[in-house]
């Protein structure tokens, strides 16, 4: 069953179009893997699905619902949650501060009768931080949960943003580029995280990812946009092989494209 649906979504900036009428659908429980060479408009297409920007038209569908013109937040209430290419912490908090902010529907975010909801906001407190040492646990921080945040290296950064959406509880999570610049042995770590958590708890996936080991290890659908349009899908290893793909990474060598 397709959970989420991308159809015929296009995005112009100042007359270039970045996204050129994409289609493809999303298969609930599965690791599916947005590919390109640079330029292709992936990222785009990856904040259009998001809400962080709005195609000129089309329309992305969860679950059968329009979310295309529905702002970030929302969507993420829907079950839909992101991670950028660039790892975002607060470096003045700590590490397990961090994410337990990320913990959604507390209840003092509402002003009203808050007085009231204290003992509630106490329980929801405790709870949300046991849950974020069982995430840092996951991800291999829970050592560093009372460092603060800045002080974390870049692939510590990515494993903490890692953590920090897996706390808003997504179906859905997208991922942008979450191996970039991060070591062989976080990029280990992290890929296992991710299809432990497939098999484990059946969140879906959808990544962004120029590593092509990470793409044809992972994937259960590969998807290939080269201007703008989707040129080629289907199993990594049929993808791979494809001629459309090796032309669109300038002629590479079949085996490259691994």
């Amino acid at each position: 069953m397709d959970m989420l649906e991308v159809r015929q979504v296009s995005r112009s900036f100042g007359g270039v179009r970045a996204v050129d009428k994409a289609s493809f659908a999303v298969e609930r429980g599965s690791i599916t893997s947005l590919i390109g060479p640079n330029g292709a408009g992936k990222s785009t297409l990856f904040n259009i699905v998001a809400g962080y920007l709005r195609g000129d038209s089309g329309s992305v569908l969860l679950d059968g619902r329009r979310i295309d013109r529905l702002p970030p937040h929302r969507i993420a209430r829907l079950g839909l949650a992101r991670t950028f290419q660039t790892a975002r912490a607060l470096g003045r908090l700590t590490v397990l501060e961090n994410v337990v902010l990320a913990a959604p529907g507390h209840p003092g975010e509402r002003l009203g009768g808050a007085w009231l909801r204290r003992r509630a906001s106490r329980e929801f407190e405790r709870r949300a931080r046991e849950r974020a040492l069982e995430l840092l646990e996951l991800v291999r921080l829970d050592g560093l949960a009372g460092d603060y945040a800045g002080t974390l290296s870049g692939g510590q950064r990515k494993l903490l943003d890692f953590a920090r959406v897996l706390m808003i509880g997504p179906e859905l999570l997208l991922l942008d580029e979450p191996m970039a610049g991060v070591t062989p042995v976080l990029r280990e770590q992290l890929l296992g995280h991710i299809l432990d958590l497939r098999r484990d708890t059946g969140v879906t996936f959808l990544l962004v990812e120029h590593d092509m080991d990470v793409v044809m290890r992972a994937s259960d659908r590969v998807i290939v946009l080269a201007n703008g349009r989707v040129i080629c899908e289907g199993p990594p290893d049929e993808v791979r092989r494809d001629p459309r793909v090796i032309d669109a990474y300038l002629g590479a060598h079949p085996g490259d494209v691994s």
